[in-house]
């Protein structure tokens, strides 16, 4: 990706990783990204504990952690549908961008130091974007995997 598009994919990931207050507390690095794929990283920190005993990490963690890697991707799939737009055209469409229904099957304890997140596009529409999404470890065992539908118009 060059021009235009690749400066625009920057600030999308600018705005994922640190403009969104929710995604700076968890603690969210955007590591990659493509035209239908991306991955997050982040560390595991005692405010993302929900289990004291183990140490593992909360599931609403990963939960939002999946929805946040399905949204970044399915933005990416829809810029395809934007070309000729201006950037400030881009960016409303960007500001409508919601989650419609996500779905997560929890795999494993979330045990680990350093979490990923991939996410790619299964279908991107001019109007809604499915994606699919994987969290694991740092030792690159499985946690939890997603689905998510997005609504990108």
């Amino acid at each position: 990706m060059a021009g235009p598009a690749a400066d625009f994919v920057r600030l999308a990931e600018e705005v994922f990783a640190e403009r969104i207050p929710f995604n700076r507390l968890l603690g969210l690095h955007v590591v990659a990204v493509g035209e239908e794929a991306a991955e997050l990283r982040f560390r595991m920190r005692e405010e993302l504990v929900g289990n004291i005993l183990r140490g593992t990490l909360h599931g609403g963690v990963i939960s939002a952690t999946l929805d946040v890697a399905g949204g970044l991707v399915a933005f990416l799939g829809a810029l395809r549908h934007m070309e000729g737009l201006s950037d400030e055209e881009r960016l409303a469409r960007f500001a409508r961008l919601g989650t419609i229904d996500l779905r997560v099957d929890y795999l494993r304890p979330g045990l680990g130091e350093v979490f990923s997140v991939r996410g790619h596009i299964l279908r991107a529409g001019r109007r809604v974007a499915v994606t699919r999404m994987e969290l694991g470890n740092e030792a690159g065992t499985l946690i939890a995997v997603g689905t998510g539908t997005y609504i990108v118009s």
